[in-house]
């Protein structure tokens, strides 16, 4: 055999063993990593604690290189906690009333039916007309759960918080005056002790804006009932009683001179409430 030829044979020797070693390597490698996964199965199956921790560890890792990577903390029940509705899940009439009050006070129908839905089932435990719940939330605040007059009564019923804060200990506290459905039953607890005390529906509302002793409520009372009349109608609900007058109003000066003492008289009534 020439010397190219031994040369040759050498190199194949020599890339037959690399190759067989590289493949006991490989198979060896392989079965250590069956066993390794073996052992952890057995491990964790037998020990829960250890598995859940990793899991934790694991979700903890994901989660930081989530926030490094988008800036801020992911929050999946985010959608849970807030109050909304799709409007077309609702019956009917809580459907046309909710995209009426939409469309009129210009807020997103979602909010809108939630806030509608919970009007109607407070009103039937209440024995109240949802509808007219929903029209002192459209007077009072124009549905922004935020609202707080220069007197302090806040939320979307505008309740004097200071004077029923025991009325919020139910909720968590007197901050629950800006969660819309625990200042709407807390609105709504108030509205039936100022019927109950007036003895009508009119004078409760004049007892609810704090204008129960003084000569006028300012058309409040009016208002009220023009909003519940065409509520009602949107609701497609019988009207009994004849739509209600608006009174025209008065000059500027005239008008912001009687508001004043009214708003001052609601602290004062509501207190007693």
């Amino acid at each position: 055999m020439t010397a190219s030829g031994k040369a040759m044979t050498g190199v194949r020797t020599f890339a037959a063993d690399v190759l067989s070693g590289f493949l006991e390597i490989t198979h060896s490698g392989f079965a250590l990593l069956g066993l390794a996964v073996a052992f952890a199965a057995i491990t964790l199956t037998a020990r829960p604690d250890l598995r859940q921790a990793g899991e934790e560890q694991l979700r903890a890792w994901l989660h930081a290189r989530h926030v490094e990577e988008i800036g801020f903390a992911l929050e999946p029940a985010a959608s849970e906690r807030a109050v909304a509705i799709n409007p077309k899940e609702l019956p009917r009439e809580q459907a046309a009333v909710a995209y009426w009050l939409s469309k009129k006070y210009r807020v997103a129908p979602e909010p809108l039916a939630a806030l509608v839905t919970e009007a109607y089932d407070v009103g039937r435990r209440t024995k109240l007309d949802p509808t007219l719940i929903l029209a002192i939330i459209a007077i009072e605040s124009s549905f922004n759960p935020f609202a707080q007059s220069s007197v302090g009564a806040q939320g979307l019923m505008q309740v004097m918080t200071s004077v029923h804060t025991d009325k919020y200990e139910g909720f968590g506290g007197r901050l629950a005056a800006f969660d819309p459905v625990a200042n709407l039953r807390v609105g709504v607890k108030v509205l039936q002790e100022c019927i109950a005390r007036a003895g009508s529906l009119e004078g409760g509302l004049r007892y609810y804006v704090g204008a129960a002793n003084l000569p006028s409520d300012g058309g409040y009372a009016a208002k009220v009932l023009a909003e519940h009349f065409r509520l009602r109608q949107v609701a497609g609900r019988p009207v009994t009683v004849a739509k209600p007058e608006v009174p025209n109003k008065a000059p500027a000066a005239a008008e912001t001179a009687s508001t004043e003492p009214q708003t001052e008289e609601k602290v004062a009534l509501l207190g007693n409430s």
